[in-house]
């Protein structure tokens, strides 16, 4: 089809029509790719060979069974409760129940929102610009909410689930494996893709820092796990183009040209089932549709990097704001990811904690308690760091 239906008015069901079309051959070619499977570790506390070379030949690999029952439904508990502090509306001071909203002395607003079924950024120079192109925007039912929210920011303060989470062995030492022992955190948001409602996340690849560094590789600007609460599905999902990471910078308005649509071809949606995490690297092509769907999805986003690449790294922010990061600031944020590591501990005493090794001979003398969440973890996200 060509171009002009990404502009042409369409209806949520003739948009969930022509996925579900596009859907059955992506759902085959991610099925065929291999790379899914529980987190497996060596003699040496490293990640299996062979799922090391599945992420760095596709750049994403699903992680199965990551959180149990008793976690997930935790997990669920803990961002339905957050949304339920969600301001009507935004610039709202209370919540659908007349009550404060949530947020009061948080620097950053911890709540995101959008339009239902919208492109916030396709197109536009947010971001950085790098959004290119328009996603297809499908019409909305006459009582569609006029605002959904799409995004928590700062997980590890909003949810203790969350921060608990973050501390996961098993994800710790796949980030190890991945980036090497002395990787460093980048920030934490949840993405809200409410069914019928979630907005589009427009074609990109993440990271604007070292596209053009001499000593450039496919792992230069880190990974996100991303942790599902609800099935991914090939309706509500991220959708990737695997193995782009490999090749610098895509050039995506010629993709989609090529492809007709924004519907690129060669993509696969990243399926996943409740609990499993998808570790996926940042500069893999990927984006999300309009959630069109009957099924929610919501992801917990925890992002990391390797410390060479952000060490004294000087870089502008999304948000314009050029910083340098030097070791203390890396220090400090680090200091969250040991007390995440502590709390895990008390949740679950049974699990053999990860050591992360930079840091192992103060990690005993880190030990969490809830009083820390509004001495410490309060706007802690203040020094989330990009590159």
């Amino acid at each position: 089809m060509a171009m002009a239906e990404a502009a042409a008015p369409l209806t949520a069901e003739d948009h969930a029509r022509t996925m579900a079309e596009y859907s059955r051959a992506g759902e085959a070619r991610a099925r065929a790719l291999g790379n899914r499977g529980p987190i497996r570790l060596d003699a040496n506390g490293k990640l299996a060979q062979d799922i090391l070379d599945a992420y760095w030949t596709h750049g994403f690999y699903v992680f199965e069974g990551v959180a149990g029952p008793e976690e997930l439904a935790e997990l669920r508990a803990d961002v339905d409760a957050i949304l339920e502090r969600a301001p009507v509306e935004p610039g709202a001071t209370v919540d659908r129940h007349g009550r404060p909203a949530f947020g009061e002395g948080v620097l950053k607003p911890p709540y995101r929102w959008a339009k239902p079924l919208s492109d916030p950024l396709g197109g536009t120079t947010k971001n950085n610009g790098r959004h290119p192109v328009a996603m297809s925007q499908p019409t909305l039912a006459a009582d569609a909410p006029a605002w959904t929210v799409e995004l928590l920011d700062g997980n590890l303060y909003l949810m203790n689930a969350a921060f608990r989470l973050y501390g996961h062995p098993g994800l710790l030492a796949a980030a190890a494996s991945i980036l090497g022992d002395d990787f460093v955190p980048y920030n934490e948001v949840t993405f809200i893709k409410e069914a019928g409602l979630g907005p589009s996340v427009a074609w990109h690849q993440d990271g604007t820092t070292h596209w053009d560094a001499a000593d450039w590789d496919m792992g230069a600007h880190g990974f996100n796990f991303m942790t599902q609460l609800y099935p991914s599905t090939a309706g509500n999902c991220v959708w990737v183009l695997p193995g782009s990471h490999r090749h610098g910078k895509a050039d995506i308005r010629k993709l989609v040209a090529e492809s007709g649509s924004d519907r690129i071809e060669g993509a696969v949606p990243m399926l996943a089932g409740a609990g499993d995490t998808i570790v996926t690297n940042r500069q893999l092509l990927h984006g999300s549709f309009a959630n069109s769907s009957p099924d929610r999805r919501v992801t917990l986003n925890a992002g990391f990097f390797p410390r060479k690449r952000v060490l004294n790294v000087t870089t502008k922010r999304l948000t314009g704001e050029t910083v340098t990061y030097d070791a203390e600031r890396i220090d400090r944020r680090l200091r969250i990811l040991l007390l995440a590591i502590d709390a895990r501990r008390q949740r679950f005493p049974n699990e053999k904690s990860h050591v992360y090794r930079p840091l192992a001979d103060r990690q005993d003398e880190i030990r969490w308690s809830e009083a820390m969440r509004d001495t410490v973890l309060k706007n802690y996200n203040q020094l989330d760091m990009f590159i």
